[in-house]
């Protein structure tokens, strides 16, 4: 059925997050950098493909998140798939103001975005476009350069935890 312009249904939001969470994703770690040099990086699992061509994928970030401006200034960014042994790396960069750099190794390729070593994929942007998602924004970039190792598994959040490939299988 559709409904009339203007007419919202009441949709609770801890059963909308509970249902998003039967859907197995992966989590990557999304990194730039500010003109600055200050290195920037949060957890997200909101990243998927968009086209071949042109190559571009998308990340959405919270509009409350203390680095909404800097990623919307930066004008690249990169996506870090994380690898299941990666877990550690997921809890550090989901929490707001610590230091996620201490301790973490990375490269750094054309556009200066910290690309993660060890992970089994980066993908280097060039910001394309961004737009309104409701309480996030939509990062759409373009992919310029990226790496990938076939070897390994990959880190899943399913159900409102992180689990293995064989768990989100059962």
């Amino acid at each position: 059925m559709q409904m009339p312009d203007g007419v919202r249904m009441n949709i609770d939001q801890r059963l909308f997050r509970e249902t998003l969470g039967c859907f197995a994703t992966g989590v990557t770690i999304v990194t730039s950098v500010t003109p600055e040099g200050e290195l920037l990086g949060v957890t997200a699992n909101s990243f998927n493909s968009v086209s071949l061509d042109p190559p571009l994928v998308l990340f959405s970030l919270h509009r409350g998140a203390y680095s909404l401006k800097a990623f919307e200034s930066a004008g690249c960014f990169a996506i870090n798939v994380l690898r299941d042994s990666q877990k550690h790396l997921s809890n550090v960069f989901a929490k707001a103001l610590a230091d996620k750099w201490s301790g973490v190794e990375y490269e750094v390729w054309k556009t200066g975005a910290p690309i993660l070593t060890q992970c089994l994929a980066n993908f280097e942007c060039t910001t394309y476009a961004t737009h309104d998602g409701g309480d996030h924004v939509i990062f759409i970039g373009r992919v310029e350069r990226m790496s990938r190792n076939a070897e390994g598994s990959p880190l899943l959040y399913y159900r409102g935890r992180y689990c293995s490939l064989a768990e989100a299988a059962q």
